[in-house]
């Protein structure tokens, strides 16, 4: 349900841009409650969006994402780089907020004014990310965060919708847990750049890492194509000095933004991300435009009642509905739109 809008968007925007951090969070708070106005929020966003390096990472829970993510932040910021983090979440069941938050994980960040970090719940969405995580980068980028990272719900194999957000995309391994055999059946290495083998201190991870080397030499590897790499870090460690590989993490997203620029992959992806995100801003219209209309008709409630009594099913009462809506064919060949006619199978009443 739509929330209430925002008055003086303009303004709120301008803010934004100059920095406030508390205007982009009640835009951001806009753009993931799906608030009336919040398509016109980021009309005025995106033409400030798109100059950010986006980095995804993906992989199981309990594989060290976060703890990943809180040490990239400090050697990012060591560089001078403005970090934002969208970190997503699994989803209340009763408010649909996340039930994580950004200050438990990042406790450290939070008062570092080169770091904005937003906790999203997933809200049901597959794939490992928000519907809304698109737009909330967006805002991220316009703010002027050098870096963008993205860290996904962290259900496991289904989290690939990021390789259509990220420019590049880490995934995180775990030895001792099955992580690099599952993820090489489900086909999940595919998406990444880099293949991070975090917890590199336990007794299996000499075994698990020559496994997946082997894979991306033997699987992976095509051509002049970027060839993703493998690297072991520990994440967590008792002393500074114990941790490992996060200097040579930095360095390989650095060499993975740099193939990009040299190579035509950059516009490949660009071109990627803004397919996707015209996908995905037309399935929300058009199902906001069909349930608006049937709002108060009593349609949607019998459309319901006949797929359940059989008389129907929900293909053929989607296809009335956009041949109605949208007026083309099903078949996506243009026609004379059908008329929009009360179903023959109401059961309840309006």
């Amino acid at each position: 349900m739509a929330k209430k809008r925002i008055e003086n968007i303009g303004e709120a925007v301008e803010r934004m841009l100059a920095g406030d951090r508390r205007s982009a969070a009640r835009l951001i708070t806009a753009v993931e409650d799906q608030a009336e106005n919040s398509t016109e929020i980021m009309k005025l966003v995106y033409p400030h969006s798109g100059n950010s390096t986006v980095i995804g990472l993906t992989g199981s829970g309990g594989s060290g994402k976060s703890s990943l993510i809180d040490l990239l932040i400090r050697k990012f910021r060591v560089q001078g780089r403005r970090v934002g983090v969208v970190a997503v979440d699994p989803s209340s069941p009763f408010s649909g907020g996340a039930l994580l938050g950004d200050r438990i994980r990042f406790q450290s960040h939070s008062i570092d004014d080169g770091v904005y970090i937003r906790s999203m719940g997933s809200r049901n969405c597959l794939g490992g990310l928000a519907r809304a995580t698109n737009d909330v980068v967006r805002i991220m980028e316009a703010m002027g965060q050098d870096i963008v990272i993205v860290e996904t719900l962290g259900t496991g194999q289904d989290e690939i919708d990021i390789i259509h957000l990220a420019r590049t995309c880490i995934l995180v391994l775990t030895p001792g847990m099955g992580d690099d055999i599952q993820a090489m059946k489900a086909g999940i290495m595919e998406i990444a750049d880099i293949i991070v083998l975090n917890k590199a201190d336990l007794d299996s991870a000499e075994s698990c890492l020559r496994s997946l080397e082997a894979t991306v030499h033997y699987g992976l590897g095509d051509g002049d194509k970027w060839v993703p790499r493998v690297i072991p870090t520990v994440a967590m460690a008792p002393t500074q000095s114990e941790l490992r590989g996060i200097d040579e993490l930095v360095e390989t997203i650095e060499d993975h933004t740099n193939y990009l620029h040299e190579s035509a992959t950059l516009d490949q992806a660009r071109a990627g991300r803004v397919e996707q995100e015209l996908a995905l801003v037309f399935k929300d219209e058009v199902e906001k435009s069909i349930f608006k209309g049937l709002k108060g008709t009593g349609k949607k409630r019998a459309y319901i009642r006949a797929i359940l009594d059989g008389k129907t099913n929900p293909y053929e009462v989607v296809e009335e509905v956009l041949r109605a809506f949208l007026k083309v064919e099903y078949d996506q060949t243009f026609s004379q739109a059908c008329s929009f006619h009360e179903p023959e199978y109401h059961t309840l009443s309006p």
